[in-house]
């Protein structure tokens, strides 16, 4: 890879470099950076070896016959599938190492700084070295000798400091896992609120088809019993009419006879009126006495037996609910 020199030394161009040499997970320069695709996003191959088994506790190792098993960037979120050599199996970047190791030969080669390195407030010309124990905070050693940590218990900065990173990165993996953790929980609960969804659609035809099929019952029923109130309002009326028509064929014969009646009483001549005028009494009387008609009941007009109580029904169908 060319680079230039010059650009290099630059102190912002170093820094903007360095950041971008840094594992988001150990927050330390990248050891063996290997490559998660397709996200293309780096990570230490022991951080992310730690956050694949926090993620998949019960796979064992590259000889297990467990096949594999899901791992999620820490960067991007972005989840891949990981075959049975686990972290193993992803590709080194290399062209990271390169550059790290550029990176390393150059600031190796730069004369040390003040101000690069953390001083001391209370002794500006003193380097922060060691670590107070007791006060949880880095120090250097004029204040352990002659300072205000000259009675606390000590411990070299680079145990505790490698001590401490190593609990965070242990921090780190614990809180990926639990990420991971409420991902599937997330997940968990979005397929519930789907099925949840299907479900309810589900139950809502159902009791639209129950409900239909009830309407339809209830419609057939209704057509019979208009049936039947048509059949009876039917013969009544038929019977009805034939009565009718019968004291309408009786009412014109008796006219028939009054007119006959009224012509005879007109008639002046004895003899005439005498020949006709018995059988025409006989006539009359005779029609008077088979004049008697069938009749119709009082109440015949009543349609009472086709009243339908349905208050039970409606009781019924306001207690409906679900089982």
């Amino acid at each position: 890879m060319d680079y230039q020199p010059g650009i290099i030394r630059d102190g912002s161009a170093m820094e903007n470099l360095e950041r971008q040499l840094i594992c988001p997970i150990c927050l330390e320069m990248f050891t063996k950076p290997v490559v998660i695709l397709p996200c293309q996003h780096n990570l230490c191959r022991k951080c992310a070896n730690d956050v694949f088994q926090a993620a998949n506790p019960y796979w064992q190792s590259r000889g297990s016959v467990i096949s594999g098993g899901r791992f999620r960037c820490p960067s991007c979120r972005h989840e891949v599938l990981l075959d049975r050599h686990g972290v193993y199996g992803l590709q080194r970047n290399l062209l990271v190492e390169n550059i790290i190791d550029i990176y390393k030969q150059e600031c190796s080669s730069r004369p040390l700084q003040k101000g690069e390195h953390p001083m001391c407030k209370e002794h500006e010309d003193e380097r922060i070295n060691i670590y107070c124990v007791t006060c949880e905070v880095p120090t250097c050693s004029m204040c352990k000798v002659f300072g205000a940590h000259k009675d606390c218990e000590v411990a070299p900065l680079q145990s505790v400091f490698q001590g401490q990173k190593s609990e965070l990165n242990n921090c780190i993996s614990m809180l990926v896992a639990g990420n991971d953790r409420i991902q599937t929980i997330i997940s968990q609960l979005e397929d519930s609120q789907r099925s949840t969804e299907e479900n309810s659609q589900a139950a809502e035809r159902e009791l639209c088809e129950r409900f239909g099929a009830l309407e339809a019952l209830l419609e057939e029923k209704k057509s019979e019993l208009l049936r039947r109130i048509a059949k009876e309002r039917e013969d009544k009326t038929g019977f009805v009419q034939a009565l009718v028509r019968k004291y309408k064929e009786q009412l014109e014969k008796s006219s028939r006879l009054v007119e006959t009646a009224i012509q005879a009483m007109e008639e002046t001549g004895g003899a005439a009126f005498l020949m006709n005028a018995k059988q025409l009494i006989k006539t009359i009387v005779e029609a008077s006495k088979g004049g008697h008609l069938e009749k119709i009941e009082q109440g015949f007009e009543n349609m009472d037996g086709f009243s339908v109580n349905l208050d039970h029904i409606a009781d019924a169908v306001r207690t409906l609910d679900f089982e």
